[in-house]
């Protein structure tokens, strides 16, 4: 008994956990000494062994209350030297810099936007759930149109859904502010496809110029793109094509000579020399009709920024934007 006396003034005067354990095993091992009182018990008789064995069950526990108090005593300060020992030195300069001009899709929308801010163009982000008026319908694409289908868009249970454009911005602008409009809607978009040149969100930015009839036309908007062009990409060479879109018409689509093969045809141009970038038109009559504007013309585009950001930045996978490479933004 005395030996385990001795064992809880060790205890106290332990230093280190190593030790603490040490002193755990010599009294609770399969040899420890605990182990050893209990198998003596046997050889007593029955009064003897009822008070001996009280006894040792008094000092197993006040042994095991010991070593918890004393072990969380010493892990405590092991703590608090291993958090001395490891801390920063926050006044310390760190000369380990990167320097960028940020994510490229960041940069390039930072762009457009300065670029329309200081033609006096205003700036609305939208919201990204819409309904389907003003996704859909209100831009001339009824329930029955085919480009409805081509959106694959992302539906909720209430009938209410992902943006699958930023147009909608358009809409709510036209509803809500008094004509001359000139505003541009920049955001993310939705839709359900994921693959090389597509993933399931990416960036628009769509302009909209609104006056009384005959003070906007398509001249305009030929002016104010091609400058846009060359603001972005440079010396390039601009040619318009007739295309079709439900909210505009007359629509075309605008193309850049290739900036990586300066028109001469390449693997990117897929040898034509030409870049499609953007889409644009007059706004359609309907489009008018279903916001309640009567006497009014305006024209509209569209482009993504993900599409500029590819051209500029020379990446040729859409999904490096948003695969969180460091080594990506370290090129720029």
């Amino acid at each position: 008994m005395q030996a385990l006396h001795a064992l809880l003034i060790q205890i106290q005067n332990a230093t280190t956990l190593r030790e603490l354990e040490d002193l755990r095993l010599q009294a609770l091992g399969k040899k420890g000494l605990f182990t050893h009182q209990f198998a003596k018990l046997k050889d007593l008789d029955i009064q003897s062994k009822a008070r001996s064995a009280q006894e040792l069950n008094q000092l197993k526990d006040a042994f095991l209350n010991a070593h918890a108090h004393k072990k969380q005593e010493l892990q405590s300060v092991e703590l608090e030297a291993r958090l001395c020992a490891q801390k920063i030195d926050l006044t310390l300069a760190n000369t380990d810099l990167h320097f960028s001009l940020g994510h490229p899709l960041s940069y390039t929308k930072e762009r457009i936007i300065d670029y329309f801010t200081q033609l006096g163009f205003k700036l609305h982000l939208g919201a990204l759930v819409e309904d389907e008026f003003h996704n859909f319908d209100a831009l001339n694409m009824p329930a029955y149109h085919p480009a409805r289908d081509m959106q694959d868009t992302f539906y909720f249970k209430d009938h209410k859904l992902l943006r699958t454009h930023t147009s909608p911005t358009q809409i709510h602008a036209m509803q809500t502010q008094k004509p001359p409009i000139k505003m541009i809607g920049v955001g993310p978009t939705f839709r359900r496809d994921y693959d090389t040149t597509h993933t399931p969100m990416f960036h628009q930015v769509e302009g909209l110029v609104v006056d009384s009839t005959h003070k906007v036309h398509f001249g305009h908007l030929k002016q104010v793109l091609e400058d846009f062009l060359h603001y972005i990409f440079g010396d390039v060479r601009v040619r318009w094509r007739s295309s079709f879109f439900p909210f505009t018409e007359p629509s075309a689509e605008a193309d850049i000579s290739c900036v990586f093969c300066e028109g001469r045809g390449c693997k990117v141009c897929s040898q034509t020399g030409w870049l499609e970038i953007l889409g644009a038109g007059c706004v359609h009559a309907k489009v008018f009709e279903n916001v309640g504007l009567k006497d009014i013309s305006g024209y509209a585009f569209g482009l993504g920024i993900e599409r500029l950001a590819m051209l500029t930045c020379e990446i040729n996978d859409l999904r490096s934007f948003f695969e969180t490479d460091l080594r990506l933004l370290e090129a720029f």
